[in-house]
């Protein structure tokens, strides 16, 4: 009997890690559209700071990264135990916030002078460059201002991850946003690391005695490589951000989701590429969607903010 309790007590675990497994690939999955941004946006947040302080920067936002998430994990933890109503407006707040986020990226260009940025730049280099600038301070502020936007960032993670798991077992619950806090902020930090050493590796490899032909090409293809891969996770980023904040929010408003699955049906019984289309409609809806969410939340952030700034000159 013992012996059958044993095995029956290790199968129960078993089921429940397979469990946790499971939600914890979907919950992944689910916050896959602010990983993309995360990383692009933490790999920017270094631009400025000495090659030989990179990594401990990174290092140094990586601990605020998990301190963040030891706030946020057993805050959302709470909702799910005493206001397990709140997290589906929760979960419609962070899609909104995504697709703000997203659209606020597309509309930069538009809303900022290209003077502004190059004057922004030319700022930060001239503080790199100038000796009575204290680099302590400036890199205490860069990873101050990298951990206050990783916070958002891990809320909107965390926020997702659980509504992945709402109607799991609170210990399954537990598990799994532990595990996506974990794997988020190693896989995030230690990637941004790569990314932000890449060129710092190239030159390396361009400038190392006796390096072969193969290498010093290598090293040629980390340089030109580093900001290209930038900017494919900057618009990577941006486009998942529409997907999985227009998803959330179409899912959050059951009319939405009803119109998306028609039409994933009706272009499904297309010939040939029926299959396809029917598999990817969804996604290309849900971005739509995402995009004008976006929009709309713009021009009532915008909006407010003017009659924010009429209102205080008026007192």
């Amino acid at each position: 009997m013992a012996g059958t309790s044993l095995l029956a007590l290790i199968d129960d675990i078993t089921t429940i890690l397979d469990d946790v497994a499971a939600m914890s690939k979907v919950a992944a999955k689910k916050t896959a559209g602010v990983l993309g941004d995360d990383l692009a946006l933490n790999a920017q947040q270094v631009a400025g700071v000495n090659a030989d302080r990179e990594l401990p920067v990174v290092w140094a936002v990586a601990i605020g990264s998990m301190k963040n998430k030891a706030i946020l994990v057993p805050a959302a933890l709470a909702i799910s135990a005493f206001a397990p109503w709140a997290i589906t407006p929760l979960l419609m707040l962070g899609g909104a916030y995504l697709c703000f986020e997203g659209f606020e990226k597309i509309a930069h260009k538009y809303l900022h002078s290209e003077h502004e940025d190059e004057q922004h730049h030319a700022e930060l280099v001239a503080a790199v460059a100038n000796p009575d600038v204290d680099m302590v301070a400036l890199e205490k502020d860069k990873i101050k201002g990298a951990i206050r936007t990783d916070f958002i960032l891990s809320a909107e993670i965390i926020v997702i991850a659980l509504g992945t798991v709402a109607n799991a077992p609170f210990s399954q619950q537990v598990a799994v946003l532990a595990s996506i806090a974990v794997a988020m902020t190693v896989g995030v930090y230690g990637i941004v690391a790569a990314i932000v050493k890449m060129d710092d590796a190239g030159l390396y490899l361009t400038q190392r005695p006796g390096a072969s032909g193969f290498t010093r090409g290598l090293g040629r293809f980390l340089l030109a490589a580093a900001p290209k891969l930038m900017k494919f996770l900057s618009v990577a980023g941006t486009l998942a951000m529409f997907m999985v904040g227009g998803g959330i929010l179409t899912h959050g408003i059951p009319a939405a989701h009803d119109v998306i699955h028609h039409a994933a049906e009706f272009v499904g019984s297309a010939p040939g590429l029926g299959g396809v289309l029917q598999a990817v409609t969804p996604s290309l809806l849900d971005a739509v969607a995402g995009v004008i969410a976006g929009a709309l939340v713009l021009v009532g952030v915008m909006a407010a903010g003017r009659f924010l700034r009429l209102f205080k000159r008026s007192h």
